[in-house]
């Protein structure tokens, strides 16, 4: 069926039929992610409040055979929420209600639409915080949906490892529950796991139970500067090995250090940098600078930045996160390709000084930039959208990077997710087992509505 035949069927679903709508400007803000694939309008977008009512609504578009695409705040980088089939754009941006706050369990229950930072203001007066950061404000929905991960990966990990459970609307319009509130589990398949990192391909997850920590006492950070990558990805894997508790370890390279002191206006050496963080009793947090110090000058470090100041440190991590706009800032006009790497960390500097050349000997102007401390990296590049020469050009740079990591028993995608971007690359780095994921599609999803052309190669 046709959506626009649909339409009247579609409001009738819904308390407030104005929350399906037609509207230009809203289907086009939803036809795109934040990289260079190529746009897609829906044809409809609809934005429940409810499970219930994304249950009515997924039941009828399998029943006609209508593709819907789950949407959060469309920060994904690999063509996720691109709807390239056209159909239903599922926002869930209005089913944002933290739900329930247990700090003696230290958990929450939240709706999809929930950002990171809304959750984490909530927690706060209760001590507590949730680790994953992105960067981007995401939905918790979305974060579950790409196993997203983050600054904070090295110390806590990616989504997968903070979700105890998820409510799913099925494409049949079924909602079942995985999971729980307990923190383990031996009870049949781990079906938590297989619905996080889906990309939507699966179900539309309604509501997510995560884990959350406490603050700790004292968080520092500093900033050691090397010569080139190579040298700052020793000293990466030098403190990760030394047993010392590091928060995060993050990798920016010379010209994403340039972009960043003029977009935020900081006035940080431009030569490639670690930021470090540590957290923890303030004698501890003490200790470990002064040992990551001694270490990173024996890898070449040529300043050490401690950055005790809590505003400053601030200040640190906001550069860090606003990086990419700061490099697409430096090329107006232009849209952003990343490839996400990740490889075993013994690996990292040799593909870091891998990934350089490869962007030297084509002539792209690229970045480096990552979060170098679980061996995942970001290499990048501004590109002209509509000069295939210049696409043709980055992706045989993103191929190659890619195949540098797979050849070393890496991943295509350290946690970007595959959407779009990263298909090709599935069965390379999975073999037999992706006819074991498409097998997993065609028994949820026999009808093929739910987020179609993304993760399993056609």
């Amino acid at each position: 069926m046709n959506v626009s035949g649909a339409i009247h069927d579609l409001r009738a679903l819904l308390a407030d039929p104005d929350r399906v709508t037609v509207n230009e400007t809203i289907l086009e803000h939803h036809s795109h992610d934040l990289t260079y694939h190529a746009p897609h309008l829906p044809e409809a977008v609809v934005f429940p409040t409810d499970t219930q009512e994304v249950s009515r609504i997924v039941r009828f578009a399998n029943e006609n055979g209508i593709p819907v695409v789950p949407f959060g705040v469309g920060s994904s980088l690999e063509g996720h929420v691109i709807p390239v089939r056209g159909g239903i754009t599922l926002d869930l941006s209005r089913m944002n209600q933290i739900l329930e706050i247990r700090p003696q369990d230290f958990l929450a229950r939240v709706q999809p639409g929930v950002t990171r930072s809304q959750l984490n203001q909530a927690l706060r007066s209760h001590g507590l915080f949730f680790p994953v950061d992105p960067g981007a404000d995401a939905t918790l929905g979305g974060m579950a949906a790409t196993n997203a991960s983050g600054t904070n990966a090295v110390r806590y990990g990616a989504m997968r490892g903070q979700v105890l459970g998820l409510e799913v609307v099925l494409p049949d319009g079924r909602i079942i529950h995985t999971g729980g509130l307990s923190v383990k589990s031996s009870a049949g398949y781990y079906l938590t796991g297989l619905f996080v990192g889906s990309e939507g391909t699966l179900g539309v997850i309604t509501e997510v139970i995560v884990r959350v920590h406490g603050i700790p006492e004292h968080t520092a950070a500093a900033r050691a500067v090397f010569p080139d990558v190579e040298s700052a990805g020793r000293a990466a894997v030098a403190l990760i090995g030394s047993g010392m508790t590091v928060g995060r370890v993050e990798l920016v390279d010379a010209k994403t250090i340039v972009a960043v002191n003029r977009f935020k206006g900081t006035d940080y050496l431009e030569s490639p940098t670690l930021f470090l963080e540590f957290s923890g009793g303030r004698k501890a947090v003490e200790e470990d600078i002064r040992l990551a110090e001694e270490l990173v000058n024996s890898e070449g470090c040529q300043t050490f930045v401690y950055e005790h100041d809590p505003e400053a440190v601030v200040k640190l991590w906001e550069a860090r996160h606003h990086a990419a706009l700061a490099l697409m800032a430096m090329a107006p006009g232009k849209k952003l390709m990343t490839t996400d790497v990740c490889v075993p960390i013994s690996h990292l500097p040799g593909a870091l000084h891998a990934a350089r050349e490869l962007m030297e000997s084509r002539g792209m102007d690229g970045f480096i930039l990552g979060h170098v401390g679980d061996g995942n990296y970001h290499a990048g590049f501004a590109v002209d959208a509509d000069d295939p020469g210049d696409i043709a050009r980055a992706e045989e740079v993103n191929a190659a990077i890619v195949r540098y990591a797979l050849e070393r028993g890496g991943t295509c995608t350290g946690e970007h997710g595959v959407g779009v971007g990263k298909r090709k690359y599935l069965p390379e780095e999975h073999g037999e087992a992706v006819e074991l994921m498409r097998g997993i599609k065609a028994l949820i999803d026999p009808k093929g509505i739910m987020n179609p052309g993304k993760v399993i190669p056609d």
